[in-house]
């Protein structure tokens, strides 16, 4: 029995998205690691550890999770590395990306003077994506991200082994192959002269309409152009897509001017981020996603409903949806598609409790991963 509210991830669906990435990496000769921003349940870590061996983190505590539970010195990039966090990042990681030349200046001295074997690079910035939400294009104009290629000095500075670059957000194989025309157009004569080269994430290939082969094909290109360049994919919602829902239960319905609204024990605003943000309306296991106004003046034979959140925030809810039934106090309801970018975004914000977090194995056993309580909200608030 499920309760709710839980996130649920399903083991099966895991394994297949890890089959494919790991097939995809395999046969282009790359290397791809899971970008723990969108997914970092180390619980599950051990099922990861099966088909990739490292990941991606962007602060010191992605970076201590990365060595210390999932076993790996981590691949690290961060808009500014601190004073006080710079020797755990270098203990914790074997790679460390740059965001800009003052950072490089400011701390190569100290990866040099280390112990440690660590491999460090620059982000660069091809000026160049095609992510249209403005909040998740991180090469906007005016972009705090990365180094245009005409600062970058002829010869690049001592250690700089590689370049990062990250230009996209759920995109397609095509998209990376225009991201890869301005790549080596802007920054051609730097990439016969490094050692690896990673371009970030938001590669979705275990989308169902992604090209693989065309992915594939890519890489292998790419190699083969530069072959001194390993090749390196970051991806996070890529590892996670389709792999669970949020499971949450209908605690009220309320009505308003003719808008009919089911309310719920989860929040967009606490536990369902990105939905605001992107902004997109999720899918609803059973019931159809219509136009926004669709709920207006809709009538309760249509059982047409917006879905609210259980936070004081005003604009904590989404809608339309068109149910089979009508809904009751006590319902289901169920967000597919929930894993990635959730976990790792949920607050507390009115003290509202995260949901539970549980893994559905193959041979249907639930597994509870964490359930949530006041002293989680206490500990977070002191």
């Amino acid at each position: 029995m499920v309760p709710s509210p839980c996130y649920v991830m399903e083991e099966s669906l895991l394994r297949r998205n890890l089959s494919l990435i790991s097939n995809v990496a395999n046969e282009a000769g790359v290397e791809i690691i899971l970008a723990f921003k969108a997914f970092a349940l180390w619980k599950s870590f051990p099922i990861f550890r099966e088909y990739i061996n490292s990941v991606t983190a962007s602060s010191i505590h992605e970076a201590r999770l990365a060595y210390e539970e999932f076993g790996c010195r981590a691949h690290a990039f961060s808009p500014a590395y601190t004073d006080g966090d710079f020797d755990e990042i270098m203990r914790c990681c074997s790679h460390i990306s740059f965001n800009s030349l003052s950072q490089y200046e400011r701390f190569y001295k100290r990866v040099k003077e280390s112990d440690y074997d660590i491999s460090c690079g620059i982000r660069i910035n091809p000026e160049y994506s095609e992510i249209e939400t403005e909040l998740y294009n991180p090469c906007a104009p005016g972009s705090r991200f990365g180094v245009t290629a005409d600062l970058l000095p002829e010869e690049l500075p001592e250690g700089i082994d590689g370049f990062h670059c990250h230009c996209h957000c759920e995109s397609s194989s095509y998209a990376l192959e225009n991201t890869l025309k301005h790549i080596e157009e802007k920054f051609g004569r730097w990439l016969h002269k490094i050692k690896w080269l990673n371009l970030g994430g938001g590669h979705l290939m275990t989308r169902k309409d992604y090209d693989v082969e065309h992915l594939i094909g890519l890489l292998k290109g790419l190699r083969s152009r530069y072959p001194n360049l390993k090749v390196i994919l970051e991806p996070g919602s890529a590892f996670a897509w389709q792999t669970g829902s949020l499971v949450s239960s209908v605690v009220d319905i309320v009505e308003s001017r003719g808008i009919r609204t089911a309310i719920l024990d989860v929040s967009f605003t606490c536990h369902m981020p990105d939905c605001l943000e992107m902004p997109y309306q999720p899918a609803v296991t059973s019931a159809v996603s219509l136009d926004a106004d669709a709920v207006k003046g809709a009538s309760p034979e249509q059982n047409i409903y917006r879905l609210g959140g259980n936070s004081c925030l005003s604009g904590d809810y989404m809608g339309s949806w068109q149910f089979a039934a009508p809904l009751q106090v006590g319902d289901k309801v169920v967000f597919e598609d929930m894993i990635h970018y959730t976990t790792v975004k949920t607050n507390m914000f009115n003290g509202i409790s995260h949901p539970s977090i549980a893994l559905l194995h193959e041979n249907g056993e639930l597994e509870m991963y964490k359930v949530f309580g006041y002293e989680d909200y206490r500990d977070r608030m002191c």
